[in-house]
């Protein structure tokens, strides 16, 4: 059999297909039959996805059974060209009967990624986890074995986005120290370091890069699957200054709610209802003019730079996202990102 590949048995657990995943070496795996017709394809961004959504009890929930592929009669230009589209660095080759006749793969360097960058607000403190964050970062915390931005660098990069400007204050030094300037990790990696905490948004103004297109503002502390290069897309086409990604929540009174008048006359009981709003996730898509409106060197959080923002009449949009997330600011939160992600 070619490298990467793998006989389909649906009886094979998710624990020994993840083991086929680690020795293929390169987080990519096609799928398919004894008369090697195509079956489908798995990704190391289809394994996180389906462990965050909790659909790994079957390989079955793990597998892309619709995926691109290229003709076995295209070139190798035109081959180049579809990975270069959908932002891929492999695709099965397949002829007329779709029988997997080679896989084609792109190295990093061939891969055409978006301009956009991704600004990551790694500076905090961390003080809801207490002593998980007395030696390292918040950030640095692992969660599935890898340190939280390490997933969230590796997400964006799944997405096509392969920038970055990471914003450090506590404990700054381990961050730069284990990632460098990216090389290691297939991406380019910028710094900016507040000698004081900024807030979630104030550390926007010490970036001396240029930023030309939109891009994104993301925390570091979070743990997602939401497609990243949807909401860039939303926010272009919509032509908004700013964009929030919002996640909708539930919460169901424990109490029976009773309606009264003045008189104290019961008008209606409504029991143990169920309230839903929508609160911010931590993501956001910006246009390089919202930069003017940060303040230099000063505290400023990304809900007061809105507040600044709706009293200038400016469009600002919220994206709903169905998708797997969490914020881990407390113990609570940490021991279940790890569970979420246990196999």
């Amino acid at each position: 059999m070619l490298n990467n590949t793998i006989l389909y048995n649906s009886e094979m657990t998710f624990l020994e297909f993840l083991d086929e995943m680690d020795q293929s070496g390169n987080g990519f795996l096609v799928v398919i039959d004894s008369n090697r017709k195509l079956i489908g394809i798995v990704t190391d961004g289809d394994v996180r996805r389906a462990i965050l959504n909790k659909k790994n009890d079957t390989i079955n929930n793990v597998i892309n059974f619709s995926p691109i592929t290229a003709s076995s009669k295209l070139s190798h230009k035109e081959k180049m060209l579809i990975l270069n589209d959908i932002k891929r660095r492999q695709i099965p080759v397949v002829d007329d009967d779709n029988i997997l006749i080679d896989i084609f793969y792109l190295d990093d360097d061939e891969i055409h990624y978006h301009n956009n960058y991704v600004v990551i607000m790694a500076g905090g403190l961390g003080s809801r986890l207490g002593n998980l964050t007395k030696e390292l970062p918040k950030p640095m915390l692992k969660v599935g074995g890898k340190p939280i931005l390490e997933r969230i660098i590796y997400s964006f990069k799944d997405s096509g986005y392969n920038k970055f400007i990471i914003c450090l204050n506590y404990k700054g030094e381990i961050i730069r120290e284990y990632f460098g300037d990216g090389t290691d990790f297939g991406v380019y990696i910028e710094y900016t370091v507040e000698e004081k905490r900024m807030g979630t948004a104030g550390a926007l103004g010490l970036i001396d890069t240029k930023l030309d297109e939109p891009f994104f503002v993301v925390n570091a502390d979070i743990l997602t699957s939401a497609k990243f290069d949807e909401l860039m897309s939303f926010h272009v086409n919509s032509n908004a200054v700013a964009t929030m990604c919002v996640k909708k929540m539930q919460y169901q009174f424990p109490y029976a709610i009773i309606k009264v008048d003045d008189s104290n006359s019961i008008k209606g009981i409504n029991e143990k209802p169920v309230h839903e709003y929508k609160v911010n996730t931590g993501i956001y898509t910006l246009n390089p003019e919202v930069l003017a409106e940060v303040p230099i060197n000063e505290y400023l959080d990304m809900t007061t730079l809105f507040e600044l923002m709706i009293n200038k009449n400016l469009k600002l949009l919220t994206y709903d996202f169905d998708e797997y997330w969490l914020d881990i600011g407390r113990k609570d939160d940490f021991k279940k990102a790890n569970l979420d992600l246990s196999i």
